[in-house]
């Protein structure tokens, strides 16, 4: 379920939250579904206790999961999600960041938004 790549420059513990978050809009998670513990998936992933805490201390706060002491750690129901303007605004910028690359690239208005296009019904697709 989770793919972690040691040799990318992003976080560990980020690529934990990212592939949760994207298993759960691809539909692989749905609300209530249990996760592993945070033991258990250090265990599975080859990697320390706190990296999992921290992703899942990261999950909790934006709501994707909710931890029940005692019982263990689920998928929390969608509608709990709020947008955060903060995170979106950063989103934006990321975006604008890309949408220069492309535009560089030689990419024009209709073909990014194509590709945007198919992005989203790839991830839609997999629900």
């Amino acid at each position: 379920m989770i793919k972690i790549d040691a040799t990318s420059n992003k976080p560990l513990y980020e690529q934990i939250v990212d592939n949760i978050k994207s298993s759960y809009v691809k539909g692989f998670l749905k609300p209530g579904d249990e996760i592993p513990s945070v033991r258990k998936m250090a265990l599975q992933l080859s990697v320390t206790p706190n990296t999992v805490a921290k992703a899942y201390q990261e999950l909790e706060r934006c709501k994707v999961i909710v931890t029940i002491r005692g019982k263990g750690t689920y998928i929390s129901d969608k509608s709990d999600i709020k947008i955060d303007d903060e995170k979106l605004t950063n989103i934006r910028k990321e975006l604008t960041t890309q949408v220069v690359e492309l535009t560089y690239m030689g990419l024009g208005r209709d073909e990014i938004i194509e590709m945007i296009d198919a992005i989203y019904k790839e991830i839609k697709e997999a629900e």
